[in-house]
Formats: structure tokens, C-alpha cells, sequence
């Protein structure tokens, strides 16, 4: 299989797994506010409320969890944070939400996991 070929049946799996973290989420109560949003600060796979939560939720398959963690470098956090922080101030029915960074990871053999605020906001100096 060639390159592109390759390339368009990994993004053809995570398309596919990014429904199943979707199916997942609302089974538990979420609702979804977005989906693949483009905003100028970077990709937000998911975007759902829960009660006074707003998650962006970052998809992700990995051969292990730890894996999928590790695949989330400190400036994609940063990036999905600035992403969030965006639509908040750009949309006050968000702005009074409390935002979180959340990692939707599935790994072949083990059941989905979500974990909320899965990446917490470190303030720097």
C-alpha cells in the first residue's frame, strides 16, 4: 500500500472512532456541541456539555493508553485550551461554563476511556 493510501485509511479508522467516542458520550449523558471544529487556535474533535462542563475532547487510538497520552505534547494541550478559551469568548452561552480538556483514548482490546480533565490549565509565568 502505498503512502497516501496509508494515510487515507488512517484517517478513513479515526473518522470511524471519533463516531464511536461521539455514541460513547451521549450513552453518558453528554451533549455535543461540535464536531472536527476548525477554529484559527487549532482542530477540536469533539466539543460537549455535561451539566456546567464544557469539554473539548481530544480523540485518540493508540496501541496503549499510556501511548495515547503520550501522543498529546504540551503544546496541542495548549493549543486545545487556546481553542476553548476562543469559543467561550465568542459565544457567551459557553462563557459560563467551566472549561476542561478531556482525552478519549481507545486501544484495541480494552473498552474506550474517557478521562475528564485529562490535561489540567497550568498557569505560567
Amino acid at each position: 500500500m502505498d503512502r497516501a493510501a496509508t494515510g487515507f485509511a488512517a484517517r478513513k479508522r479515526g473518522h470511524l472512532l471519533e463516531y464511536v467516542a461521539l455514541v460513547h458520550l451521549m450513552l453518558k449523558g453528554y451533549r455535543i456541541l461540535g464536531f472536527r471544529l476548525k477554529t484559527p487556535r487549532g482542530e477540536i474533535d469533539i466539543l460537549a456539555q455535561k451539566g456546567q462542563r464544557l469539554a473539548v475532547i481530544e480523540v485518540k487510538s493508540r496501541m496503549t493508553i499510556e501511548a495515547a497520552v503520550e501522543s498529546v505534547s504540551f503544546i496541542q494541550q495548549e493549543r486545545l485550551w487556546q481553542a476553548g478559551l476562543a469559543l467561550q469568548a465568542r459565544k457567551p452561552q459557553l462563557a459560563r461554563l467551566d472549561l476542561n480538556i478531556d482525552l478519549y483514548t481507545l486501544v484495541p482490546g480494552q473498552w474506550p476511556r474517557h478521562a475528564i480533565n485529562a490535561f489540567e490549565k497550568v498557569e505560567r509565568f
